[in-house]
Parts: structure tokens; sequence; C-alpha cells
């Protein structure tokens, strides 16, 4: 018999592979972060990144991820398996990061902490061993969209500015995006199944679309900035998802095709929105090779 204390290890870490949904999530747990807590700023206690830095004789891209949760839960401490595999093969480095919840401030904040965070990584790219020109984002649900902000909007960079991490670009080479929300009018044409739509943006749930300020649904969008010279996008969407309406990601490939930018979509047919984890086979394949593609140069 195990004794009392291994018993109770043992259960708690059962617990956590359950509450992940499958063992391979379970090299997650295994692989501390080279740099854990790291604050990229100073207005709350949530600005704080996790880091994993690949093993390699010369700089590496990096990936930056953020969570999901509904704009208002989750941790940083989950990492997709896929964005590990890349740091355990040497691939890329990776940054987990956590933002202020919605419970402490609405949008902008979220978007403006995950760019703050892009630069604080370019601010640090030498001593982590990061290729500054080789960055990408990344995220699932609540954290696609934010990668999807990030990766759409104008350059957070100010070269006026006293801070040298605001100096830095936000600005990033790909963006890959689970399950992301990006178009807000939706809200008055189809079902959400989640009130973090609402609260986003300072509102009660049930709060009918109509009656939310036009201006704060399309700021919290990243549809809206979609334009020339973006990133390439990709874009990973269960057919059947009832939170985040297969619609936002029609509609993000559409806008972003037409003003000549790529953006690349793979449905998850019959899938929900457990397409946010990221670890559906098809989904993860393509990510990875895009990801491949775009920041180690290497061709499917």
């Amino acid at each position: 018999m195990l004794h009392p204390i291994l018993r109770s290890s043992a259960l708690a870490l059962l617990a956590i592979l359950a509450l992940h949904g499958n063992a391979a999530r379970a090299d997650n747990i295994r692989q501390a972060p080279t740099h854990k807590d790291v604050a990229y700023d100073r207005q709350h206690g949530s600005q704080k990144l996790d880091v994993y830095l690949a093993k390699s004789d010369k700089p590496v891209p990096v990936m930056v991820f953020f969570h999901g949760g509904g704009w208002s839960g989750g941790s940083k401490a989950y990492v997709p398996s896929w964005l590990m595999k890349g740091v355990r093969e040497g691939a890329f480095s990776v940054v987990s990061v956590e933002y202020r919840f919605t419970q402490v401030a609405i949008h902008p904040a979220q978007a403006n902490d995950c760019m703050r965070a892009v630069q604080f990584v370019r601010a640090n790219a030498a001593k982590w061993n990061i290729d500054p020109k080789r960055v990408g984002v990344t995220g699932s649900s609540a954290g696609a969209h934010l990668a999807m902000w990030v990766g759409l909007h104008d350059d957070a960079a100010d070269a006026a500015a006293q801070d040298p991490i605001q100096k830095e670009s936000s600005r990033v080479a790909c963006v890959v995006d689970f399950a992301g929300s990006t178009d807000w009018s939706l809200l008055a044409e189809l079902p959400h199944g989640h009130p973090g739509y609402r609260q986003a943006i300072g509102y009660p749930p049930g709060t009918p679309a109509k009656d939310m300020d036009a201006k704060a649904k399309a700021d919290v969008s990243p549809i809206t900035f979609a334009s020339a010279g973006d990133p390439p996008v990709m874009l990973i969407h269960g057919d059947k998802d009832d939170v985040v309406p297969f619609k936002h990601a029609e509609n993000m490939v559409a806008r972003l095709k037409a003003v000549g930018v790529r953006a690349d979509l793979v449905t998850i047919h019959g899938a929900g929105h457990g397409v946010a984890g990221a670890e559906d086979p098809e989904g993860v394949k393509r990510a990875t090779a895009f990801v491949h593609e775009l920041l180690l140069g290497e061709r499917p």
C-alpha cells in the first residue's frame, strides 16, 4: 500500500490529468518553465509570464501563448502539447502569458497586456536567445481572440517613450487561432453560449446586442483591424461550435483575404468548442506545419 502522502500526491496528479483530458498533456506538467512568473508590467499582480526556452546554440523563434477562459479565468500554467513539443525539439521557445481578467479591468486591458507581453519578450530577446524578428502568437478561445487582436492591431511601439519596453514593436510574424472570436457584430445575428462577450466590454450577461456601444463592439473585434500588411493567419475552428460560432472564422478569413492577407482556415468537421483545447490531431498537425513554415522557413 502506498504511504498516505504518496497516495495523496498520486491522486492529485491523476486529477490534474483527468482535468486536462489526455495523458499527452502530462508532459506539460513535468516540463517546468525556465523562468516562472516574470513580471512584464507593474499595474497588477497578474501581469506575469512563464518562459520555456529551447536549447540551441543560436537564437530561435518564439511562440507567445495566451490562454483561454472567457477573459475572466484560466491560467498560463497550461500550455498546449504541440507548443511544448516545439520547445523539446529545439524548434522554438514558448512564452505563456497571464493577463488581467475582466473582473479587474474590461477591454482593452487584456489586449493591451498581451501586446505589452510581446514587447517585453522582444526587449529580453538577447538574454533569452530569441530571434526578435521571428515572433508568433497563438491562443485558445479567449486567448485566440487576444492573439488575433495583437496580430492585426497597429504596432504599439513608441519611439519617444521613456519606458524601454514601450519602444519595442508589438508586431508578429504569424498568428495561430484555436476557436477564437473575431467579430462582435455577430452577437446580433447568432446565439453565443458564453456571457464573456458582454462582460469583456462592461455589460452584464443577457444585455441585448443592440444596447451595447457600437464603438466598444468594434474595438474588441479583431476583424476591425484587418489591413494589408498583416501577418499570415491560421484559424482552426469546429463547424459545430456553439460558444464561438464558426461564422467568426469564416468572416475573419473573408476579410483578411479581401485585403490581401494570407488566411488559412482549418475546419474541424463535427467539432464544437473543444477545438479550443489545441489538442485536435488535425489542428495540431496543421498548426505545427504553419509555424515551421513561417518561423523556421520549412516548406510543407
